[in-house]
């Protein structure tokens, strides 16, 4: 499948700015993403392997360096403790690291405890309208909550922790604990939750699979990692991570242990709970849909085509009245949600069954 290989920045509405202010979302931060741009100097940063990682740790004058440490920790201080420096004085700026290969041209910045060497991350990006609503819907509707805040042209983020999915596909599968029947349940459900919001480009890379040991066998959660394709593309299929090709792997997986009643028995139970979480935020999700309807976050061709495609998946002519992407968000939610029960289906699952 293609996909944009550079989508453009929406910036955020005054409507939308409302919302993050209303919600507490939106804070004063002491560095913005163009105060880290001022880097003098930067070199590749390795893993333990000796592989590239496509991040390149950055390096400041020492008077920026300074005002950055005391700055930095400040913004952690507001994701983790609401501002509360008292219980940050031992926390120091480790590294900072920057991707310019990613669409968001991230800062990533480690934190360090000087006490025990433990360490933490946050993220610094362009505050970009379609990935602040991919955020909120994830917080939402999804298992999973989210920390960010935002301030001006800035978004900053919380790190998700998890295995990145491609290297959970090459080096965890074969460990002898793996368990593929949770593993491809939690990936059908996954796949379910992408589709019911919109959320794009979920390849094997931008998720990451959180592995939580129970007293018999492992559990597994897949999570998504990035926003910056939420309701942005115009093929349906762009928004089912079951369709690219790095995680055919896992597809595999699916085939093999489901058969088709099973994997709708998991899209269903999916769908019942997040329409219980949208039941229960109903006013927060009805402020956010207020806004998304007004915002332009995709371009008239992708709108249009996503239109047509969800016309002819809905079975209905409705979605040829939305006049941008967010009207479509808002009916294809409403469609999913309140989804009658699926009918029983038995024989070979393919898991092609949207």
């Amino acid at each position: 499948m293609d996909i944009s290989k550079k989508k453009e920045y929406y910036k955020i509405s005054s409507k939308l700015r409302t919302y993050l202010k209303e919600y507490g979302r939106e804070k004063n931060i002491p560095v913005s993403y163009d105060n880290l741009l001022r880097y003098s100097d930067g070199f590749p940063l390795f893993d333990k392997a000796g592989k590239d990682t496509l991040w390149e740790t950055v390096i400041f004058d020492p008077e920026s360096q300074k005002e950055l440490n005391h700055g930095l920790t400040t913004i952690y201080a507001l994701l983790k403790t609401d501002g509360d420096l008292s219980v940050m004085e031992h926390l120091v700026v480790d590294r900072i690291d920057y991707c310019q290969f990613g669409n968001s041209k991230p800062f990533r910045v480690r934190i360090v405890n000087q006490f025990n060497d433990n360490y933490d991350y946050f993220y610094v990006k362009i505050a970009d309208a379609s990935r602040v609503y991919g955020l909120e819907l994830e917080h939402i509707l999804s298992p999973n909550r989210i920390n960010y805040l935002v301030d001006k042209n800035s978004l900053i983020e919380e790190h998700i922790a998890g295995i990145p999915g491609d290297a959970f596909i090459d080096n965890y599968i074969n460990l002898p604990n793996f368990n593929k029947v949770r593993l491809a349940k939690e990936f059908v459900k996954f796949n379910e939750r992408c589709f019911v919001r919109l959320l794009g480009d979920m390849r094997s890379y931008n998720y990451v699979v959180d592995v939580t040991p129970d007293f018999e066998e492992e559990q597994y959660r897949v999570r998504a990692l990035d926003f910056d394709q939420q309701c942005y593309e115009g093929r349906l299929r762009m928004y089912l991570p079951q369709y690219f090709k790095e995680n055919n792997p896992i597809v595999n997986f699916c085939i093999e242990v489901m058969n088709p009643e099973t994997i709708r028995q998991y899209q269903y139970e999916e769908r019942t709970l997040m329409k219980r979480r949208y039941e229960a935020s109903k006013n927060k999700i009805g402020r956010l849909m207020e806004c998304i309807v007004e915002d332009e976050i995709s371009t008239p061709d992708k709108t249009d085509t996503i239109k047509k495609e969800l016309n002819r998946h809905h079975k209905t002519t409705q979605f040829s009245k939305c006049k941008n992407m967010g009207q479509a968000v808002k009916l294809h939610l409403h469609k999913m949600l309140t989804k009658p029960k699926p009918e029983k289906l038995t024989g070979k699952a393919s898991f092609k069954l949207k």
